[in-house]
């Protein structure tokens, strides 16, 4: 690796507010704000909008929206669901 070509790799604490989490990993990020973390030692925190905590994928919330009838739409062109009888498959 090429000396100063490449951003500062340290400890960083990124903070999810809507979840009230955060936690300490290793990253390039920068921030002008510091928390004191519970070794005791003060790290740069980054607050972001959405992490693993509260994004629903990852806390099973996660919803299939079909708004626009796209299941009906489907129905209605290829003759219903494969096995029904109905349809090339069927």
């Amino acid at each position: 690796m090429q000396q100063d070509k490449h951003p500062e790799y340290r400890p960083v604490v990124f903070r999810d507010r809507a979840a009230g989490y955060a936690f300490l990993t290793r990253s390039t990020a920068t921030s002008e704000q510091t928390i004191e973390w519970d070794d005791g030692e003060s790290y740069p925190v980054v607050d972001v909008e959405i992490s693993s905590e509260s994004h629903p994928f990852y806390t099973g919330k996660a919803r299939t929206v079909d708004s626009e009838g796209r299941v009906a739409r489907f129905e209605r062109r290829y003759g219903g669901r494969p096995g029904e009888g109905s349809g090339p498959t069927g």
